[in-house]
């Protein structure tokens, strides 16, 4: 996988997010930014990563992102390390 990779599955990660109101809230509340700065920050590969870990965080969110995006449950883990902080993430 390449970073530009990365970057889409973490896109779409982020659309999946904000087609539900009770994970876009979530995610809003743990990133501490504005919607409308969310929007404007989107493209940022560190918002990509921390969208990543958002949903990296809960097996539940994982999974049905995994399964809208068509995507096996450890490509978001891959696409999480090669975006910035990801070389520090240790998933277990």
């Amino acid at each position: 996988m390449k970073t530009e990779q990365a970057e889409l599955i973490a896109i779409q990660a982020l659309g999946h997010i904000a087609a539900d109101e009770e994970l876009l809230f979530a995610f809003v509340d743990l990133c501490g930014l504005a919607p409308n700065e969310l929007r404007a920050r989107a493209g940022e590969p560190e918002i990509l990563g921390g969208v990543l870990d958002f949903l990296l965080m809960d097996e539940k969110r994982l999974l049905s992102f995994c399964e809208a995006a068509d995507l096996k449950p450890e490509i978001p883990g891959l696409a999480r390390r090669l975006l910035p902080g990801g070389e520090e993430v240790h998933w277990t």
